[in-house]
């Protein structure tokens, strides 16, 4: 009898959790901010999170453009998929994606960017 109600009692449990949903936090996603949007695509993102990899990122850079020092940024490697709605300023969160595959037409057009450059996608919310 002990038996038969232990063995109830983890198919209750496994079968509660089973239909609970689960959270799972979402790897490697990050906030950024668009700091400089310029012509042909040369845009500039600022990492607002601790947690990225410091060797994808330039800890400092200057705009010789505009004398203007950055700091934690890298220029977008994606930028065929980049929503074209983020304006300068605008924050966002993204995961890196490492996907090389980018068949857009983009200008040649010269803007200074960072010398890392990082693929990546832009989420529609919050990270999970």
């Amino acid at each position: 009898m002990k038996l038969l109600f232990y063995s109830l009692l983890v198919m209750a449990t496994v079968s509660n959790y089973a239909c609970q949903p689960q959270k799972k936090a979402m790897v490697n996603c990050y906030k950024g901010r668009l700091e400089i949007k310029a012509l042909c695509m040369n845009y500039t993102i600022k990492v607002l999170d601790s947690g990225i990899d410091r060797s994808l990122i330039v800890d400092q850079w200057k705009d010789e453009s505009t004398g203007k020092t950055y700091t934690n940024v890298f220029a977008l490697g994606s930028r065929c998929t980049f929503p074209a709605n983020l304006k300068e300023g605008d924050e966002f969160y993204f995961t890196i994606n490492n996907t090389p595959n980018q068949d857009c037409a983009v200008c040649m057009a010269y803007y200074p960017v960072p010398e890392k450059k990082l693929s990546i996608k832009v989420l529609p919310g919050v990270c999970q």
